[in-house]
């Protein structure tokens, strides 16, 4: 079922913005990372949180998402790795499933995540996040898997058994990745090319290939949505939290200092409101 709004982001903005949108009767999918993997959830005592001082990070979290469940808000727990904008509506792919909503609230917080050199320059051109997105492109054809995160060995296993000649690279090789994978371990990563990509550099070594897929727990999302006004790292909103991509606003750490939870929670509120608020209009207009 397509979605009326979705969320990118289980953190206070994302959960604000959740039960914001509900509040106005929307459908709302809240897709990210479990609350016990957030850095707030690594925080002993949070106490500037008003009205509800002395809880540990998670047990905020924990309570934030009851009550965003309560409201009716879905949760969904996985890594967003490609987002496409077709008819009015975006597509959000999480592993090899797509949903759909006609409003996107970006809330991942602050991804760091300093990129490989080549990387930025050759991205969509041979530098890809999405096994599931761009792996047909490469069939018969040598990648490299540059693996960051739990799942990155499924994503390796899928493109060699859609007939990609794969090399999965990490220090070491992980346990669920099938043997005819090749393996190559390093850490210091340059990805080749001018105009496409030719190969990757490892711990100084070179490796021909046609594609890199650089697979991280989180990818920021001016790298998932092209065009989107990025400055000095962080979104670009304006006071309804809309970006400059129409249907598309943002809350939270993405957009900027201060790096707390009630600038968080209140620009989750602001960004569902609206986000709902351009639903309806955009009803009324059709």
């Amino acid at each position: 079922m397509e979605q009326d709004i979705i969320v990118l982001g289980c953190g206070p903005a994302g959960l604000s913005a959740a039960v914001a949108a509900r509040s106005r009767n929307k459908r709302v999918l809240v897709i990210g990372n479990p609350v016990e993997e957030s850095p707030l959830a690594r925080a002993e005592r949070v106490d500037n949180y008003l009205g509800l001082p002395g809880l540990t990070g998670l047990e905020l979290l924990q309570t934030m998402k009851k009550h965003a469940e309560t409201m009716g808000a879905q949760m969904l727990a996985g890594r967003v790795n490609a987002i496409m904008a077709w008819n009015g509506s975006f597509a959000l792919t999480v592993g090899s499933d797509v949903y759909q909503g006609r409003a996107l609230i970006l809330a991942p917080g602050v991804v760091h995540a300093t990129k490989y050199p080549g990387e930025e320059k050759l991205l969509g051109r041979g530098v890809s996040y999405c096994a599931t997105c761009d792996g047909m492109l490469y069939r018969g054809r040598r990648v490299m898997v540059v693996g960051r995160t739990k799942d990155a060995p499924e994503e390796a296993n899928f493109l060699q058994s859609i007939g990609c000649r794969v090399a999965y690279v990490s220090k070491e090789r992980p346990e669920h990745l099938k043997m005819e994978v090749d393996h190559l371990s390093g850490t210091k990563l340059e990805v080749l090319g001018e105009d496409r990509v030719t190969g990757l550099r490892l711990d100084g070594e070179e490796h021909p290939c046609d594609g890199v897929f650089i697979l991280r727990q989180a990818v920021a999302p001016g790298d998932l949505l092209p065009g989107l006004a990025v400055e000095d790292g962080s979104i670009t909103v304006n006071r309804a939290m809309e970006t400059n991509l129409e249907g598309v606003f943002a809350a939270g750490d993405c957009t900027g200092k201060p790096w707390q939870v009630s600038k968080a929670v209140g620009e989750g509120l602001i960004a569902g409101e609206c986000a709902a608020e351009y639903l309806d209009n955009l009803q009324k207009n059709t």
